[in-house]
Order: structure tokens, then C-alpha cells, then sequence
């Protein structure tokens, strides 16, 4: 199939914006709590009118510093209560926000703020607050530096304590579905990051019909997502908003490293996520199973919720004996897992890779069903996603409602619909490049069934040709690899080689707990290992499971072992942990010779 597309189920307001949101909650659901923050430990529930009131109140602070309609002002945080709240209040002062990563170094703070002329940047910490001073010589138009960690909300509200109530909703209701809400610089694997221009409509486009098309995941009262993406990235920013939209009870986790506490305690009945937590969900449990004697158990138990997550497919469903198995299991282990993850959600919505599909079986087996998704910061996060009640493992689902995905004669992915964004920043060169003939071109290589399910298979520069003429699109293999838990990265390579080649590096987590089990020295490192046949063992167990995903001619048949995990810090990877292939491929040009001469 070439082209899919379904109606839309959301109507886009022609001239409302994003705080039409606030309010119509504020009205509608004045009670209910859209929104949770940690105080002191504990969860603490804002209401629908707490919430509006407090981004008035915050909004008045901006009004008062001069922030004028269609300035940009800068967010620079982790995720946190205080970064949805300034959103909305960057956009009742009439204002356009700029999300920063909150890992940028001072040269990529230098950029976003300086291309995209922001007044006033609020930042977080100490740390963010030096990065952007050290370059603000270079930063004439940006007037106001205020740090969340120093009272910056608070600060705010008593300097806008002289702006009146009808000052703030002439401001909130300058912007229609056409203006500007956001500008989303891309990470960028290659070159500057480019300013995405994202409007009210494409937010609303997107939202309104993720919403409505798993309606179930979002009832008003009952659900909840606790948000742990950066919320500088667009899939964060689409969960923030699509909470609201909904509404639902919305809470935020700063640091990845205490979710396990943090869902535990907030108990959310949805998860949103990316392969890599999913996977290391799966691969922390298996371990500690392991090490607990019980690895043969959990093993059969996973074998058992992907024959019955596979058997669901079938006309006949699970036999007798798959139930009761699947039964006991559920109990022994199923349960156990559900509670990792809170012990109430049951769907997740998971971006960014392809998760593969014995992971996408295992979690539905389980009872915590993984719907995959996909999409670009250009199309303002899910551009296609699986629904709720027609799941296709494997795919990343159908278009999203009131959109349009074709496949051109190359291969490429094309977009079409309200959800798309205008254009770069200050870059009209690159616009006329990505949006030509009314379609955006992503760049990606993908296939469309028959039922309008879209697969994702590489993309189009990212596609190596082998010696012998082979194509190669490394993303599939490379997913399958890095599914294994000693694998951080996989980077294949071989354009122009006999054959293909990865470069390969160690889970720096997951490693000091495979030393122990394998009577390691503790402490030994990447480095020192590269050449231990344990090791290279494992990660050749890894490689032959990515080369069962493909033909011969595009196995890898050797790889290398890096001493290091690539880092943002590195620069290998972007914010949101894209390789930089290029980068990768130059520091390492000593690596990937060795490969085709040793």
C-alpha cells in the first residue's frame, strides 16, 4: 500500500490556543486534580482551578518584566511540576516558549538563544543558571535569567502583583490556532540544531486525536501518566499536553534513576516511555532472577507470555493448557513485573526505536500491553501510533487521525496533516528541503500494510551498501542487539566493505552485575574486558539473536568492542541519545579498520 489515511476525531478550534485548556478545566472539572507535585516526599494534588491560578499568577511576573506577545522565552529544566506550569504561563503572557535540554552545553545554550532571540530564559539549578551567564555576552536580546531552585515562580508572582486579572486575558487570548506555540530545536545528528516551529493547531491536531483515539487511556477522574521524558523533547511535550487536553492527573519524575520509587508511589494507570526502559524493565528482572536461583523459572514464565501474546492472533486464541500456565505465571511473575511498573497501568505508549517484537509479545503477555508509536519533532511528536484495541506488534501503528502517511516510490515516509509543522526557524532552505508539494519528508524508510500499519526500516542516509552491492538498513539489526542487556550502543557499519561490521558498546550498569555473576575482579571496565572470551561470548549471543532478524548477506560477521559508552558529554549521542554516526565513525575510523585488516 502507498498511501493510508483515517478521519480526524478531534475538531482543531479555529481561534483558541493551548490556554483555552486551563480555563475550559477550570470551569468544567474545577475540582479535579490535573496535576500532582512532590512536596516534602509526598504527592500533592493541584486542582483544575489551582492550576489556572497559579500560571495567571506566574503569567503576570512575565507581563510585568516586559515580556511582550510573540516573545520567545527560554525553558531550561529537568521535568518537574514547575516546567508545564511556566509552559502555560510562557503562553498566557502571550509569549512563544523554547525548551532547552537541560544537559546542553553553553555552545548549544548559545545557539537556541541567540537563533531564536529569546528574552528571558528560566532555568533550574545553579549549573544552568553559570552555562547560560558564561555565554550571555554573546546574548544581547536576552534581558531576564530567573532559576527555578531560587524561587524564580515566586519571584514572578510578587513582581506581577501590579498586573490585573484582565491584563493577563487580553495577553492569553492574542494567539490562535495559527501562532506559534513552541520552537523545538532538533537534537541534531549532524550540523546546528534547526528551529522546529510548532503552532497552537499542531498541538491541538495531535493531541485532540491521540486523545480521543485511545479515549480509554485518558478518562478524566481515573487515569494518570507520571512523565519522566524530558519535556524538551517533543514526545514529553505531547504527554504535558495531552494530559491537560484530556484531563488527566499529570506528575512529573526529575531524575530518571529514582522511577522505580517514584511509580511506585504515584501509582499511574498509563506509561510512557522508550525502548530502553522497557528493556532494561525486562533485563534488571531476568538478572535478579537469576541471581536469586530463580532464572529457569522466570525464563519459561517469558517463553509463556509470548506464546500467549502471539496465540491472541490467532482465530483459536491460547489452548486450554497455555491459559493455566499463563495463569500460574501470572501470579509467580506477571504480577511481580505490573508492580516494577506501578501495579495499576496495564498500557504504555513507547517512542524514539523500535522496541522489537519479542519484548512487544512478552509485555502483553504480561498484561502491560506496549503500544508503539512513531514520529518526529516535525510532526509534533506521534505521527502514526498502534490503538489501544487493534495492537499490531511490530508496527508502529496506523496514521494518526485526520492525517495522511504515503510512501513514495524510494521508500520514504510522507506526511500530510494538521499536525505538521510550518517550518525551520530562520532557516528557509531547510524548510523547502522537508515540506515540498504540501508533504513533509521524514527521511525515514518504511512500508504501509494493508490495514494502513506502518513499519519503520531505516533511514534513507543511514543505508549502507556493501562491496557486493547490498543494501543494509542498520536499524533493524542494530535494535536487536542492543536488546541484550550488557549492549548500550550498536553502530553497523560496512559501506563500501566486504561485509558488515559493528561497533559495539558495554551497558555500564548492567556490567558491574555480569562481572559478579561471572567471578570478575569488581571494577573492571570496558576497556578491560575487550578481549575477555566471556565476554566476547556474550555479546556474540547478542549479535547472532540481530542476525536471526535479517539475510546473510546483511549478518554482521565481526564486531569490536569499544572501551567507553558513548555520551552526550562525548559527543556521540544527541540529547535524546542518537548516534552521531558521522562523529562515531570518525573517532572511531581506527576501530572500524580494524575490523575488515585484523
Amino acid at each position: 500500500m502507498r498511501e493510508f489515511s483515517l478521519p480526524a476525531l478531534y475538531e482543531v478550534p479555529a481561534d483558541g490556543n493551548l490556554t483555552d485548556l486551563i480555563r475550559r478545566n477550570a470551569t468544567q472539572h474545577p475540582e479535579v486534580a490535573v496535576v500532582a507535585r512532590k512536596r516534602d516526599g509526598q504527592w500533592e494534588d493541584v486542582t483544575a482551578r489551582e492550576f489556572l491560578a497559579e500560571v495567571r499568577e506566574t503569567a503576570k511576573g512575565l507581563i510585568a518584566a516586559g515580556v511582550r506577545p510573540g516573545d520567545r522565552v527560554a525553558l531550561m529544566s529537568r521535568t518537574r511540576y514547575e516546567w508545564t506550569l511556566l509552559d502555560f504561563a510562557i503562553w498566557s503572557a502571550g509569549a512563544v516558549s523554547v525548551p532547552v535540554y537541560e544537559t546542553s552545553s553553553p555552545e548549544q545554550i548559545a545557539w537556541i538563544l541567540s537563533d531564536s532571540g529569546a528574552v528571558a530564559c528560566l532555568v533550574e539549578t545553579d549549573t544552568h543558571a553559570g552555562a547560560v551567564n558564561s555565554v550571555r555576552d554573546r546574548l544581547p536580546e536576552l534581558l531576564h535569567v530567573w532559576q527555578i531552585e531560587r524561587d524564580a515562580v515566586a519571584q514572578l508572582r510578587t513582581e506581577g502583583a501590579g498586573i490585573t486579572d484582565a491584563e493577563v486575558e487580553e495577553r492569553t487570548s492574542l494567539a490562535d490556532a495559527d501562532s506559534p506555540a513552541t520552537i523545538v530545536y532538533t537534537s541534531g545528528t549532524t550540523g546546528r540544531p534547526k528551529g522546529c516551529v510548532l503552532t497552537h493547531r499542531n498541538f491541538f491536531a495531535e493531541a485532540g486525536n491521540v486523545v480521543e483515539r485511545l479515549r480509554p487511556l485518558f478518562r478524566t477522574g481515573e487515569c494518570s501518566v507520571l512523565l519522566f521524558l524530558p519535556v524538551a523533547h517533543v514526545f514529553g511535550r505531547l504527554v504535558e499536553i495531552a494530559a491537560v487536553l484530556a484531563p488527566i492527573r499529570l506528575g512529573h519524575c526529575a531524575d530518571i534513576k529514582n522511577l522505580t520509587e517514584e511509580l511506585a508511589s504515584f501509582r499511574p494507570t498509563m506509561v510512557l516511555g522508550v525502548p530502553r526502559v522497557f528493556e532494561k524493565v525486562y533485563n534488571s528482572a531476568r538478572a535478579k532472577a537469576q541471581a536469586d536461583g530463580k532464572g529457569g523459572i522466570f525464563d519459561k514464565a517469558a517463553d509463556a507470555a509470548i506464546a500467549y501474546s502471539r496465540a491472541l492472533e490467532t482465530p483459536s486464541g491460547p489452548s486450554l493448557g497455555l491459559r493455566i500456565k499463563h495463569k500460574a505465571f501470572d501470579k509467580l511473575v506477571y504480577s511481580k513485573l505490573r508492580s516494577v511498573l506501578g501495579g495499576r497501568a496495564r498500557h504504555a505508549i513507547s517512542g524514539g526505536a523500535p522496541l522489537g517484537e519479542r519484548l512487544g509479545h512478552f509485555y502483553r503477555g504480561i498484561g502491560f500491553t506496549v503500544l508503539e508509536g512513531y514520529g518526529l519533532t516535525e510532526s509534533c511528536a506521534a505521527t502514526a501510533f498502534n490503538p489501544w484495541d487493534r495492537q499490531k506488534i511490530g508496527t508502529v501503528g496506523q496514521p494518526l487521525p485526520g492525517s495522511v502517511i504515503r510512501i513514495a516510490d524510494d521508500g520514504e515516509v510522507l506526511l500530510h496533516g494538521e499536525h505538521i509543522f510550518t517550518g525551520y526557524w530562520n532557516n528557509e532552505a531547510a524548510t523547502r528541503e522537508a515540506l515540498s508539494d504540501g508533504w513533509f519528508h521524514t527521511g525515514d524508510i518504511g512500508t504501509l500494510d494493508e490495514d494502513g500499519y506502518l513499519a519503520i526500516t531505516g533511514r534513507k542516509k543511514e543505508i549502507i551498501v556493501t562491496a557486493g552491492g547490498k543494501n543494509v538498513a542498520p536499524a533493524v539489526i542494530e535494535d536487536r542487539i542492543r536488546a541484550h542487556a550488557l549492549v548500550a550502543e550498536c553502530m553497523v557499519v560496512g559501506d563500501g566493505r566486504p561485509f558488515v561490521g559493528a561497533l559495539i558498546t558495554l551497558d555500564e550498569e548492567f556490567l558491574p552485575r555480569w562481572l559478579a555473576e561471572h567471578g570478575k575482579p569488581a571494577g573492571t571496565t570496558a576497556a578491560g574486558l575487550r578481549d575477555d572470551p566471556e565476554l566476547l561470548a556474550a555479546v556474540q549471543k547478542a549479535v547472532d539473536d540481530g542476525n536471526a532478524a535479517v539475510s546473510k548477506a546483511e549478518s554482521v560477521r565481526k564486531f569490536r568492542i569499544l572501551p567507553a559508552q558513548f555520551s552526550e558529554d562525548s559527543g556521540h549521542v544527541t540529547p535524546s541519545m542518537k548516534l552521531k554516526r558521522a562523529v562515531v565513525a570518525k573517532d572511531f575510523a581506527h576501530e572500524i579498520e580494524a575490523l575488515y585488516t585484523k
